[in-house]
C-alpha cells in the first residue's frame, strides 16, 4: 500500500520544478494533493492528475494573507484535511544591498517566508485537532550560509529555517512535525535563467555555465535533483521520521560543509 494512503497535501509554487517534484511523488505515495502556484497550471494539474486523479489547484496569490488562508479553507474543504503542508514558493532578486529595490524586498519576504507562516497558522488547528501533521519547509543552503547580492533571499531562507525551530517546539508533544529542506543548486526554471543570464554575460556556452556554477558552491559537481528532494520530503512524512523535528536538512553536494 502507498506509504501516504488517505493523507493530503498542499504544496505551494507547485507548477514546476522543485513543487512539482514533490507534488507528484506524494501523489504517487498516495496523497490527494491540493497544487498552487503561476505558470503551466493546466500541464501540472495533468501530470498530478495522472497519478491522483482527484487532484486540485488553488491559484492565491502568495503574498496576500487572505488568499492564502482561503487555499488552506478550501484544501480542508475539498479534499477533508490538510494534512502535509509544503511550503516551497519562491521568488529571487540579485542585487547589493544599497541597490536592492525597495519593492522587490519587501516581495521576497511576503513570497519566501511570510507565506509560510501564515498557511502554517492556518493549516496547524486542523493538524492539531487530527493530532498529525507534517510540515515541510523548503528553505536553502541559503538559509544556513550567506551569498553576496542575495539579500533578500538569505534573509528570507534564514527566517524560514528559524520559523521551522520555533513551530517544531511548540508542536513537539503533538503528532505533527515540522522540519526543513536545503537544497543548493537545483536546476530549476528560476536557476535556469541564472545560468542563461551568466552564459551570455561571460561568452560561455550553457554546459560551461552550469560548470561554472556548480564549481563556485557545489563540491560535487552536480544539482540536486527536484526527484531527490522528493523522496526526502516523503520520508520526514513517514513513520521513521516521527521523531525529526525542527532540523535543517542539508541537499547540497557538500556547499555547507565547506
Amino acid at each position: 500500500m502507498p506509504t501516504l494512503q488517505g493523507k493530503t497535501a498542499l504544496v505551494t509554487g507547485s507548477t514546476s520544478g522543485i513543487g512539482l517534484g514533490i507534488a507528484l511523488q506524494l501523489a504517487r505515495e498516495g496523497a490527494r494533493v491540493m497544487l498552487n502556484g503561476f505558470g503551466d497550471v493546466e500541464g501540472a494539474l495533468a501530470q498530478v492528475r495522472a497519478l491522483d486523479p482527484g487532484a486540485l489547484y488553488h491559484g492565491a496569490d502568495m503574498s496576500k494573507p487572505a488568499e492564502i488562508e482561503a487555499m488552506v479553507q478550501a484544501c480542508e474543504a475539498q479534499l477533508g484535511a490538510c494534512d502535509i503542508l509544503v511550503n516551497n514558493a519562491g521568488i529571487q532578486h540579485v542585487a547589493r544591498v544599497e541597490d536592492f529595490p525597495v519593492e522587490r524586498w519587501d516581495a521576497i519576504i511576503a513570497i519566501n517566508l511570510s507565506s509560510a507562516f501564515h498557511t502554517m497558522r492556518a493549516a496547524l488547528p486542523g493538524m492539531r485537532a487530527r493530532n498529525w501533521g507534517r510540515i515541510v519547509n523548503v528553505a536553502s543552503a541559503h538559509g544556513l550560509v550567506a551569498s553576496a547580492n542575495k539579500s533578500a533571499y538569505v534573509a528570507a531562507k534564514h527566517g524560514i529555517v528559524g520559523l521551522t525551530k520555533a513551530a517544531a517546539l511548540e508542536t513537539a508533544t503533538t503528532g505533527i512535525t515540522v522540519n526543513a529542506i536545503c537544497p543548493g543548486w537545483v536546476l530549476t526554471p528560476l536557476v535556469q535563467k541564472q545560468v542563461d543570464a551568466r552564459a551570455v554575460a561571460e561568452g560561455v556556452s550553457n554546459e560551461e555555465a552550469k560548470r561554472r556554477l556548480l564549481g563556485e558552491k557545489q563540491p560535487s559537481l552536480q544539482f540536486t535533483t527536484p526527484e531527490e528532494l522528493a523522496e526526502l520530503t516523503v520520508f520526514l512524512c513517514s513513520p521513521a521520521a516521527q521523531n525529526v523535528r525542527g532540523q535543517a536538512w542539508a541537499v547540497d553536494g557538500g556547499w555547507t560543509a565547506q
